[in-house]
């Protein structure tokens, strides 16, 4: 192949580790950053003295830039075992924030003649020029294999070289580190077809025919491999003077810099030009004089002008699914968008309770991105469209199989707004923890559910059932404002007087009107509180639940109380956990209040604390969701936990269906607000109750038969049940009728249509 492969034309430096001054390859590199290139590199020579060591100040390296890809030129494989290479490397990746390129070699390079016998003189493997490339083979495998991390299963391997038995994969890095092998022995360049992503050589002005016959060589063995050539990155280390006049090759001024290197990149695909120096005056006037136009004056010579951004491979692009128009993303959104065959995909493509295998995951920071992903969305009407803020959501579609999920996880700024009103505004991206923190210094807190690793999004356009719920309602009874992106993209604000209609809509079915970008609350000052943990005697599952709803009922507004129940185990107690806060600092009333919770049965455990609302809601892990398989829920609202409901509730625990049993308690607080306020109007509850199953049918039959009778409602964050009553029990007739008309006003195409729908009003069309 001859000409331009494609790639974006990239610029590095090739600087010295020298370590009598140590300083100096660091500030090098510094400057490299500030001056606008793309790649810094350090030479490895294990043998040389005067030389510090290369892996460890590329880690140092990392942490004192912040954009800069840095890379070493090259790394000598035969002293590095491949696995440890491959876990050390995506951990400096994950530490630099994806900037980290492999360049790997033998030890005998075009650069360092007599590398294998340096090698073997440290104690590296003695071996002849052509076992080591088939070495450095295997050691591509196995790093390859290692930086699978998406891949759960032990890695096995065995090789003349190297062999791995079972390794567990390190962590996952944060981009797919490119392989890149240096060298030009033709066993080498080979290799480079069959399975590298780059190759990295140094441009010889003695040999000027060096690169094509390389690249002969490379697009050979690729096409054999049934790879396409432009696949692989070509990086010249390139080297010369600037001088008034031109003298020669890569020898006059910048302008015959220009002309020396324009036809590398026309006709011979070099992508990447790594200045060998440890000048900085060379670097600059490079950077400034050289880089620049050389792209204008390639973009000129060619057919069509380079790209600007990195193009996938074809093995991501392989992985695409069906029915994604992926070259047409917008600009601003594809640079943050991840596919199936994107590194980060396993990072993304689940949430908290359900697994998925989405086919497109579109990461906004903006509104203005939102409302680009939206419209990239309606083009693809025919997919599905999963909405996700913290992914924690055990209803909502935040994930999906092939379709596209909206992440607005990056729309995630904390700010006060006004300190005397106690306003502060929220990015539905936060999470509830990172809410708590930001406000624990002004004395302040907002009632947000039971787990800090929920996304404000979710829960604050549903609902928000917390532990502060009985004294301070629910978290849309503190929203005081929103903005958010319509279906039809359109940026719109809603309050009590700027679009009052869909301001109601969003406080219980916002799912169904947009995405917001923003929320404003008021919220409570609230000091410390006491926190209580009980383990119970759950041996009478029934009389434990109508002693406990009644302690609740009881109890002052002060107090907000859970409990979770399993099914008894086989030659175990019975154990509840109970689990309560109460909105007050003093040892005395913290006990009074408790009290009765802790007589409600025989006590096996329990602890009081007085904490902060912020270190109760610091209960997250920061990892990313992993989960497997569906969700299997039913949830529900009642009044009071009768002993009616408690005996049912009994029945439901012994069947061997539910695993998971959990009542939160409401009322209080949340009874003060008009039902007809807002689009969730459950006011008269005073429990939340949820079990989680392990088969559908029977679960939904155990439920509809035994507890369905004595609930009024139902909170739809926690019901995994998609037939339309579902819709009539979150909804009462009169809001459901007001939500259809809004329906049709804001979202007539359904495009928000994976969470509980709600039908547009039409004529013809009444129920749910």
């Amino acid at each position: 192949m001859s000409g331009s492969y494609g790639h974006r034309l990239e610029f590095g430096t090739f600087v010295t580790p020298v370590n009598a001054s140590p300083d100096t390859p660091v500030a090098l590199a510094r400057r490299s950053e500030a001056l606008g290139y793309d790649l810094v590199t350090f030479s490895d020579d294990p043998d040389q003295p005067a030389h510090l060591d290369t892996w460890t100040l590329l880690a140092w390296v990392a942490g004192r830039t912040d954009r800069i890809h840095l890379a070493a030129n090259v790394l000598t494989t035969p002293m590095r075992p491949p696995a440890l290479l491959a876990r050390s490397a995506a951990s400096l990746d994950l530490l630099s924030n994806g900037r980290l390129e492999l360049a790997l070699g033998t030890g005998e390079s075009d650069r360092a003649p007599g590398g294998l016998a340096a090698v073997e003189a440290l104690g590296g493997p003695a071996l002849e020029p052509g076992a080591a490339v088939d070495a450095l083979g295997e050691s591509v495998d196995v790093v390859r294999a290692m930086l699978d991390a998406g891949d759960p299963a032990p890695v096995r391997y065995h090789g003349e070289h190297h062999r791995l038995d079972g390794a567990t994969g390190g962590p996952l890095p944060a981009h797919h580190i490119p392989i890149w092998l240096g060298g030009t022995d033709p066993r080498l360049l080979r290799l480079v077809g069959a399975t590298a992503d780059g190759w990295l050589t140094t441009l010889d002005p003695a040999a000027p025919d060096t690169v094509r016959a390389g690249n002969k060589i490379i697009d050979e063995a690729a096409r054999e491999a049934g790879r396409d050539p432009s696949e692989i990155r070509r990086l010249l280390n390139v080297s010369g003077r600037f001088t008034d006049t031109r003298q020669g090759f890569l020898h006059g001024p910048a302008a015959g810099w220009v002309e020396d290197l324009l036809p590398l990149v026309v006709e011979d695909g070099v992508g990447t030009f790594i200045l060998i120096t440890d000048d900085v005056a060379t670097m600059e006037r490079f950077a400034r004089e050289v880089a620049p136009a050389l792209r204008e004056a390639a973009d000129r010579a060619l057919p069509a002008p380079l790209p600007r951004t990195a193009a996938r491979s074809a093995a991501v692009r392989a992985k695409r699914r069906p029915g994604i128009a992926y070259d047409e993303l917008p600009a601003s959104l594809a640079d943050r968008a991840v596919e199936p065959g994107d590194i980060d995909y396993s990072r993304v493509k689940s949430n908290y309770l359900r697994g998925g295998a989405p086919g497109l995951v579109l990461r906004p920071r903006t509104p203005a991105e939102v409302a680009d992903a939206l419209a990239f969305a309606r083009a693809h009407r025919h997919l599905p469209l999963g909405i996700r803020s913290g992914g924690h959501g055990i209803s909502g579609r935040s994930t999906n199989d092939g379709g596209i999920v909206l992440d607005v996880g990056e729309l995630n700024g904390i700010e006060v707004l006004d300190e005397a009103r106690r306003l502060v505004r929220v990015g539905p991206g936060a999470r509830w923890t990172d809410v708590a923190q930001a406000l624990a210094p002004y004395g302040w807190a907002l009632t947000s559910g039971d787990y800090g690793g929920v996304g404000v999004g979710g829960l604050a356009t549903a609902a928000g059932v917390g532990w502060l719920a009985r004294k301070h309602g629910l978290t849309i009874d503190h929203l005081r404002a929103v903005e958010l992106v319509l279906a039809d993209g359109r940026v719109a604000r809603a309050s009590e007087t700027e679009n009052p209609d869909l301001f109601w809509a969003v406080r219980g079915a916002g799912a169904n009107f947009g995405v917001v970008t923003a929320f404003e609350f008021e919220v409570d000052e609230v000091g410390p509180v006491g926190w209580a943990q009980f383990a119970l005697d759950a041996g009478d599952p029934a009389g434990l639940l109508a002693r406990w709803g009644a302690a609740v009922e009881a109890a002052p507004r002060d107090l907000t109380s859970a409990i979770i129940m399993g099914p008894p185990r086989l030659g175990q107690p019975a154990v509840a956990q109970v689990m309560a806060m109460v909105d007050s600092d003093d040892p005395a009333t913290i006990v009074a209040q408790l009290q009765p919770l802790a007589d409600v049965a025989p006590g096996y455990d329990q602890q009081v604390v007085i904490t902060s609302y912020a270190s109760v809601m610091a209960n997250a892990s920061d990892a990313p969701h992993q989960a497997q398989g569906e969700p299997i829920s039913r949830t529900g609202l009642i009044t009071h936990l009768t002993p009616e409901f408690a005996a049912a509730a009994a029945r439901l625990l012994t069947s061997g269906v539910v695993y998971f049993f959990h009542i939160r308690s409401i009322g209080g607080a949340v009874t003060d607000v008009d039902p007809d306020a807002m689009a969730w109007s459950h006011r008269g509850s005073n429990f939340h109750v949820t079990a989680f199953g392990r088969h559908r049918a029977r679960l939904d039959a155990l439920w509809d038969g035994l507890l369905a009778e004595h609930l009024s409602g139902t909170y739809l964050s926690f019901e995994t049940d998609l037939r339309p009553e579902r819709l009539a029990e979150a909804f009462p007739q009169r809001t459901l009728a007001r939500l259809r008309t809004l329906k049709k006003r804001y979202d007539p195409d359904a495009l928000f249509r994976d969470n509980f729908a709600i039908t547009p009003d039409t004529a013809s069309r009444t129920t749910p």
